[in-house]
């Protein structure tokens, strides 16, 4: 009989290759191995397919879905303005969703029945993957290794590796766990996981130190069409080719690092450090513009979607209702965020040097403090009384108790 069949999210890393040979001997499943390229770079895929049938795998899909990650996942996310706990652009997270799409589409493509991922019990990886394979299709199986076999760390992983002649990409002394993609880099674990400690100077991939980034800014340009950019510096890219042109830049200017103690859905804090060069940029150009083409009212209420909007992401719940309700309204409200931002970029930081927009609810005229024709600065002396009417009241009520209690002290 031809052995059932179980589709593995498969990197190659420590985990992911011990799994290989863990699902053999505890299920004796045919395991096919599935690779996402979401942009972590051509050395963490060479060699892979190689690799995985050398480890036990007996086919390797290697999936390049960079650009939809970019449109349909990174694009709608920038265009929320989703940030998590007012710092984490959710590179991880982000990637997630279309990882676990791609992972169904593949096993129900073999007539797998089951889905295996390498997420510890700890983190909010296997929420995301395991959302998303729900979503899409309940009746797979899912098996996360790390919450049913004895291995209780990384080093018991690495000392299973040595025993089954699994050859591996790490040793017992990496100093901690990276997560890469074209959205970000992060890093987590290991000598990370005491807060005191700053991240070693050589630790970083994607930025340079700000203090050895050139001595003289660079301007940038990125143009805007409901909410998405197209443009840099006048130049039509498309999406994927304006986000890695945007890593480089950024990247040299020390642009997109952030260290945060974040609160991961289980409940416990994590401490992560991460890179978001490109990201930084967009999630700031596209806010400046917001600022310079929304109303207050829709700019406020916003601002609070976007909340929601990450911890969706962040919480793995992409496959939602409210995901795509909130969609609809993000989407109104980036009809008219349309223009062109320039920045200046030094050592670390972004500064506004100029907004254009035809779309602007900005009146030269109307915020003028010199004299205009347009605004008649007697009338905000109604505005006042009637806005502040109910401070007015409060006011005249707290004197009169204040009167009221003087008298009867004096009565007394």
């Amino acid at each position: 009989m031809a052995k059932e069949k179980v589709v593995l999210a498969y990197s190659g890393g420590l985990d992911t290759s011990v799994i290989v040979k863990w699902l053999q001997e505890k299920y004796d499943y045919e395991i096919v191995a599935v690779t996402a390229d979401v942009g972590q770079g051509d050395t963490e895929l060479e060699g892979l397919e190689e690799k995985a049938i050398r480890t036990g795998a007996s086919q390797i899909f290697i999936e390049d879905i960079r650009e939809e990650l970019v449109t349909d996942y990174i694009f709608p996310m920038v265009r929320s303005g989703a940030v998590y706990e007012g710092k984490y652009l959710l590179g991880t997270a982000i990637a997630r969703p279309v990882i676990g799409k791609r992972l169904v589409e593949i096993a129900e493509q073999v007539g797998a029945k089951a889905i295996a991922h390498g997420a510890t019990g700890k983190g909010n990886d296997q929420v995301r993957f395991e959302f998303a394979i729900k979503a899409l299709n309940p009746y797979l199986k899912i098996i996360a290794p790390w919450r049913e076999w004895d291995l209780q760390s990384r080093s018991d992983c690495i000392e299973y590796a040595r025993k089954n002649n699994i050859p591996i990409p790490v040793t017992a002394e990496k100093p901690y766990s990276i997560d890469r993609n074209l959205w970000h880099i992060s890093f987590e674990g290991g000598i990370l996981e005491d807060p005191a400690r700053e991240p070693d100077r050589d630790m970083f991939r994607l930025t340079c130190d700000p203090l050895d980034a050139p001595d003289d800014p660079e301007e940038i340009t990125i143009s805007w069409e409901k909410g998405n950019p197209y443009a840099l510096n006048d130049k039509k890219l498309t999406p994927l080719e304006l986000v890695m042109e945007l890593n480089r830049i950024a990247g040299k200017h020390g642009i997109g690092r952030i260290d945060l103690v974040e609160n991961r859905l289980l409940g416990m804090k994590s401490r992560g450090v991460y890179e978001t060069p490109g990201g930084t940029i967009l999630a700031f150009a596209h806010r400046e513009l917001e600022h310079y083409t929304l109303d207050r009212e829709t700019y406020h209420y916003k601002e609070a979607i976007a909340l929601k909007y990450a911890e969706l992401i962040y919480y793995g719940l992409w496959f939602t209702p409210l995901r795509e309700a909130l969609d609809g309204f993000i989407n109104a409200t980036q009809e008219t965020v349309s223009g062109r931002i320039k920045l200046k970029l030094y050592k670390g930081n972004i500064v506004v040097a100029g907004r254009e927009s035809p779309h602007t609810l900005y009146h030269q005229g109307m915020a003028t403090f010199e004299a205009d024709e347009l605004f008649d600065q007697k009338d905000a002396q109604g505005f006042i009384n009637l806005y502040g009417l109910p401070l007015t009241i409060k006011g005249l009520m707290k004197q009169k108790n204040i009167a009221d209690h003087q008298q009867e002290v004096a009565k007394s």
